[in-house]
């Protein structure tokens, strides 16, 4: 695998996003087509746009597991500083055109409100082959807790994309606020499942002749 290099996008997160939505004209879609069209320099943002369709209750088959697995692997690329691989049964998956770009451009409607508020700020948080690895190790994780099968749950999606959205523009656009925000989200998913298992674990144990 090459090397890649993660450069700080010159443009707002939503006109980048949205050309690329704007650009899809097939009945259907891959993760390989979006990942062509995003580019070596867009993989952070590709993260960022992966998460969007969660941030809605929106029914697309078989995206939490495919944009789930894309960000994982993706993010394992940023965290060694290569471009990705992925796994052709994720790669080629197709997805309806129609259903994903409807819940992508209602993702990108909400970044065009917060654009103004992304600009490099605790740079400390962003720069560095270490915070480069601690913050693709979380952009890792984040996709681990978006692909697991608790998608009829309320917010089980939701939480995790918006950490993952969080994470990887705040990467991108070198602000170290967005990152700590993502951070804080990831923390709020991880206690918001470990409930989840608390309460299961406990309607569970009279079963169990607890």
């Amino acid at each position: 695998m090459s090397r890649a290099s993660f450069e700080d996008s010159r443009l707002p997160v939503s006109a980048v996003l949205e050309r690329i939505v704007d650009e899809i004209d097939s009945e259907y879609i891959t993760l390989r087509d979006l990942m062509n069209r995003m580019g070596e320099q867009g993989l952070l943002l590709l993260c960022g746009l992966l998460s969007l369709p969660f941030m809605f209750p929106v029914s697309i088959p078989g995206v939490s597991t495919v944009f789930g697995a894309g960000i994982i692997l993706i993010a394992y690329a940023i965290t060694i500083n290569r471009m990705p691989w992925v796994p052709n049964f994720v790669a080629d998956r197709r997805l309806d055109t129609q259903k994903l770009t409807a819940a992508l451009q209602r993702g990108i409607g909400v970044l065009r409100r917060v654009d103004n508020f992304l600009k490099p700020r605790l740079q400390m948080l962003t720069d560095g082959a270490l915070v480069n690895r601690v913050n693709g190790l979380a952009l890792m994780l984040c996709g681990l807790l978006l692909i697991m099968p608790l998608g009829l749950i309320p917010f089980s999606n939701t939480l995790p994309a918006v950490a993952i959205l969080m994470l990887s523009c705040g990467i991108s656009q070198r602000d170290g606020i967005l990152i700590i925000l993502g951070y804080v989200a990831m923390a709020a998913t991880i206690l918001y499942f470990a409930a989840l298992a608390s309460l299961a674990y406990a309607a569970g144990k009279p079963l169990l002749g607890g």
